[in-house]
């Protein structure tokens, strides 16, 4: 018998249209592997990811599963730690550029006139710069290391997320709950943070996916370059640095090819998730 919608619940309903997605439903479920790889590291890791165990850039073998890299570490072990480094820099970044990003929107969309238009035209001067280069200047002139590239990357994040906000805030301002609670007299916190941000909260997740994904290419090209995540400490792009050279290229595959299509599957299935989240979260959607 067919389950009549009507009687399910919102995230019920949610869930139902994000399955639709089939590439998003495996890719939620591949994105789950990875993460709990990366959270049981310490136990599933055959090694330290720091110890050198085996002989120089050693090939795959029964050993060491993905090979050894050029100084003698196990590359599975440092994968599985890198993932770790890699996810908690995308998480974190957009977890400080989202709360930037929201609170810059509430005050700029809400308030309008002289704030509206400081921000406004604050977050179009940092939209306005290339936003690698900007990256790369920040990179240089702070020291690189983990801690900083989550600042650095949560603090160039934030325009776009506040833009969406802000033009959230003008549509919903002018609706009969908000107004309603104006005239009541409900606090200001209340309004913003209690009607006006969860009714946003669906957009912001949905473009969080995107700054997510963004976020942890940023850092495995910022460690690729040597200006990110500083070696010991294995990060997924600071494990590709070692790829510059044309002899791991081409003869040692085992050195990149693993870490290189972690990063393309991890940056797909959040993007597959996002564009499932978008169409689930739609209101008009079935």
């Amino acid at each position: 018998m067919r389950k009549d919608i009507h009687s399910e619940s919102y995230l019920q309903t949610v869930w139902r249209r994000f399955c639709r997605h089939r590439l998003a439903a495996v890719s939620l479920g591949i994105l789950m592997l990875i993460v709990a790889a990366a959270l049981l590291a310490p136990v599933i890791a055959p090694y330290d990811p720091n110890a050198i165990v085996g002989p120089f850039a050693s090939a795959p073998s029964r050993e060491f599963w993905l090979g050894t890299d050029l100084i003698g570490r196990d590359v599975l072990s440092r994968l599985l730690y890198a993932i770790r480094i890699s996810l908690l820099v995308g998480v974190m970044a957009t977890l400080i550029s989202s709360v930037i990003g929201v609170v810059l929107g509430l005050i700029a969309g809400y308030f309008g006139g002289v704030a509206d238009m400081i921000i406004m035209r604050v977050t179009d001067m940092v939209m306005s710069f290339p936003y690698i280069l900007l990256v790369l200047v920040a990179a240089a002139i702070f020291k690189p290391g983990l801690w900083n590239i989550i600042l650095i990357l949560g603090f160039v994040d934030w325009p776009g997320i506040a833009r969406l906000v802000r033009g959230n805030v003008l549509n919903l301002r002018e609706t009969n709950f908000v107004k309603g609670n104006i005239v009541a007299g409900m606090p200001l916190r209340h309004i913003l943070f209690s009607e006006i941000l969860p009714n946003t909260v669906a957009p912001i997740l949905v473009y969080g996916t995107s700054v997510l994904a963004l976020s942890i290419l940023d850092e495995a090209a910022l460690s690729f370059l040597g200006q990110g995540v500083q070696p010991p400490t294995a990060s997924l792009g600071n494990m590709l640095n070692g790829a510059q050279s044309l002899t791991v290229l081409t003869s040692q595959p085992w050195l990149w090819i693993p870490t290189g299509t972690l990063i393309v599957v991890i940056v797909m299935a959040i993007n597959f998730i996002g564009d499932a989240l978008r169409d689930a979260l739609d209101p008009n959607g079935v």
